[in-house]
């Protein structure tokens, strides 16, 4: 597996700005992101983003890296059906992956290793391979059954990281709240980054009281 790339998968839940920031930010600090984008989440990121991402991966690729000015050195966009694909493989596959946002029909089919799709496979893999998996759920409220899925997934060894950005560094904009989330899935993948104000290292922060 390979330990300086970074698996993406958007999935169609609501919240598409979070993968959209993590993967323009990966690449733009010279991380390899190889991308996979469900049909849903092309919905999603049309209805939310205004951007009109095709099914092709070549073209998902050249929207892309065009407008979040990306080197598409760094950029491989996959099929969702591409099973010769280098995330479909443990002997291939980079050691982490993040979904994001992950909708509760990709949570479960991860939680349950249906694999009927590549971001199922992929995440599977690194499961398998004792890599990193985070996934980024965004639903409200949850139900029994979303919670058993994430407890599946955190005892198999994943990360549930839901979309809960914090409001102690005073954000000023939706920018600010998508990077308190998206530093956050950074520091879980050892990325240094500074997205984000820290508690404890804010220069307003008022100091406690005696």
């Amino acid at each position: 597996m390979r330990d300086n790339e970074i698996t993406i998968a958007i999935t169609g839940a609501s919240g598409a700005c979070y993968g959209i920031r993590l993967l323009q930010w990966l690449c733009q600090a010279g991380i390899k992101v190889h991308l996979m984008i469900s049909d849903a989440a092309r919905v999603v990121m049309a209805t939310e983003e205004g951007l009109d991402i095709a099914k092709s991966p070549a073209k998902q690729k050249s929207t892309l890296c065009d407008v979040l000015d990306i080197n598409p050195e760094l950029l491989e966009c996959w099929s969702q059906n591409n099973w010769a694909s280098a995330v479909a493989s443990g002997s291939s596959a980079p050691s982490r992956m993040v979904v994001c946002p992950c909708s509760t029909g990709s949570l479960s089919a991860i939680a349950t290793g249906a694999s009927n799709n590549l971001i199922e496979r992929a995440a599977d893999v690194v499961l398998k391979e004792r890599g990193q998996l985070i996934v980024v759920p965004r639903e409200a409220p949850y139900s029994a059954i979303h919670l058993d899925n994430m407890l599946k997934l955190t005892q198999a060894g994943a990360i549930v990281l839901p979309a809960s950005p914090g409001f102690y560094n005073k954000p000023e904009s939706i920018a600010d709240l998508v990077d308190f989330v998206v530093s956050r899935i950074l520091d879980k993948l050892n990325v240094d980054n500074e997205l984000s104000g820290r508690w404890g290292y804010m220069s307003d922060a008022e100091p406690a009281g005696e």
